[in-house]
């Protein structure tokens, strides 16, 4: 399959780029998608809360009152999940585990079916190159400006361009990644993709 090819300008080239349909060219699979957003999402996170259970409050173990004749409920230590100041009956521990397995073989063909999609939707725009002279945000935003895109944007490069990523830190809706790094978070995130040649057939030997 071929997909539009536009220049350094934003305009639209004079050929397209072959691709391949494996990769590009694959049905939309909502289920397998959402599996392996969740999954990255989850593996990112870290087990850093901890809360305090009975045994780890600060308390007294004297009884609060007698056990009969008050006409209250029993009680027998203040350290009781029910009582203000309390431990908590399921306290979360730093132990927990929260990552999710996805076998290699799923997770590509996610990251294919979001790709496939984005094509789809006309979402995924592909340059031959995708550079700024100097790292100023104010050249990167205009460069974005002239591309006709007022929204968040996701570049693709093939390689590292400190030029590029410098101009880009400022800006909450713009992320450049290098092809090998991108995940699907990314990808589903923002409403447009470029993507330079490099890019693309990068993408296409790390999912072959």
């Amino acid at each position: 399959m071929e997909l539009k090819l536009i220049d350094k300008n934003g305009k639209p080239a004079k050929s397209g780029l072959e691709v391949s349909e494996i990769t590009f060219g694959r049905e939309f699979n909502e289920a397998l998608v959402h599996q392996v957003v969740v999954a990255y999402q989850a593996n990112a996170r870290t087990a850093t809360r901890a809360q305090l259970g009975r045994g780890n409050v600060s308390h007294t173990t004297h009884k609060p009152w007698n056990q009969k004749g008050t006409g209250r409920a029993r009680a027998g230590m203040s350290s009781s999940p029910i009582w203000r100041g309390g431990g908590r009956a399921f306290p979360n521990s730093p132990d927990e585990n929260f990552s999710h397995k996805v076998n290699r073989k799923a997770y590509r063909a996610g990251i294919r079916s979001i790709l496939s999609e984005l094509v789809r939707q006309d979402r995924l725009s592909v340059v031959e190159e995708f550079t700024v002279d100097s790292p100023k945000t104010k050249v990167l935003v205009e460069k974005i400006k002239g591309f006709g895109y007022a929204e968040g944007v996701l570049v693709l490069t093939d390689t590292f361009d400190e030029n590029l990523y410098l101009s880009s830190r400022n800006l909450p809706h713009v992320l450049v990644l290098e092809a090998q790094y991108v995940d699907p978070v990314s990808l589903v995130r923002f409403a447009n993709v470029i993507a330079t040649k490099g890019a693309v057939k990068k993408l296409e030997e790390l999912l072959a």
